[in-house]
């Protein structure tokens, strides 16, 4: 297979990492419910499905209540670039290839994935940037996925939806493009096959090359 030109990425565990700011904030949670800290393995297991999901995970059947989502979101805006940086070569990556063929699609809230590109430098990189609760359906369904083609107006064989978690690879391939896998991240691919695979952030750069900006 070619390299694809339109490339599309997951944020958590693809571009950043940020398990031990997110970390923080669910141990900040459970503080606030009398719950022993978890550790920064668990956390990364729990990540990946939306923030949802990421509380109810980090938080028992017993102690979970839906405002334990919002007070989360709470804690976590005002902890979202403590520890959370570019895994090495994303910067380098995203140099390479114009704005018009990058795409964000993460489950993250908007609000919070649009401050840590800003914190970072790095949403001036992608003409579409989408969050968990930019549409209805978020990742594992396709439709961000192909919102994001059309807004990109790309071609489908020339697309890849770039993560480290089997919701990426699902809703890659439910949208008809290929898929790459990224090892280093704080997912897993549910033995879900895929088109390529970055064992490190640096190896996207090999995968994907692109062309330098004039």
């Amino acid at each position: 297979m070619t390299s694809p030109k339109y490339l599309l990425f997951d944020l958590d565990g693809t571009l950043i990492d940020s398990i031990p700011d997110l970390a923080l904030a669910l141990n900040l949670l459970r503080a606030e419910l009398d719950c022993p800290p978890l550790s920064l393995e668990q956390a990364a297991a729990m990540v990946g499905d939306g923030v949802g999901v990421l509380v109810q995970k980090a938080l028992s059947d017993t102690t979970f209540r839906p405002e334990h989502v919002t007070r989360f979101l709470k804690l976590y805006d005002q902890h979202l670039l403590d520890n959370t940086r570019c895994y090495p070569g994303i910067e380098t990556l995203l140099e390479q290839h114009p704005t018009q063929s990058l795409a964000i699609i993460t489950n993250k809230p908007y609000h919070q994935t649009l401050a840590i590109l800003e914190g970072l430098n790095l949403h001036h990189h992608f003409s579409v940037i989408s969050g968990g609760d930019t549409y209805a359906l978020k990742k594992p369904d396709p439709f961000p996925v192909e919102q994001a083609l059309l807004q990109l107006n790309a071609d489908k064989q020339q697309a890849v939806m770039i993560g480290d978690h089997h919701t990426d690879l699902k809703a890659g391939q439910g949208a008809g493009i290929a898929t790459c896998f990224c090892a280093y991240g704080i997912g897993n691919h549910a033995g879900l096959n895929f088109d390529f695979e970055a064992q490190t952030a640096s190896d996207l750069i090999k995968l994907f090359p692109g062309s330098k900006r004039d």
